[in-house]
């Protein structure tokens, strides 16, 4: 496992590129709907606000089972905004 510090590395890591990625279609991507764009990058702050705090409160006496379920969440969310993406037009 890796440290909590690494681990929150690396989720701010993940949303900053796809914060990035949506901002960028939004600016410069012709065809591509604002409010959507802006609705996912709200939702991309959201989700790197949830799983920092999931990373602080790990639960005692289950912590693999807790990180397990933990990367099996963050992988849905981040395949779920990936899609998003692809139809913001």
């Amino acid at each position: 496992m890796a440290s909590r510090k690494a681990l929150k590395k690396n989720v701010n890591y993940i949303a900053g590129e796809l914060f990035t990625e949506c901002l960028v279609n939004s600016l410069y991507v012709p065809g591509t709907d604002k409010q959507k764009a802006d609705d996912l990058m709200a939702e991309i702050l959201k989700m790197q606000d949830e799983f920092v705090s999931r990373i602080s409160h790990t639960e005692p006496g289950n912590v693999k089972g807790f990180y397990k379920k933990f990367l099996l969440d963050f992988n849905a969310k981040i395949d779920e905004i990936i899609d998003a993406m692809g139809k913001l037009k």
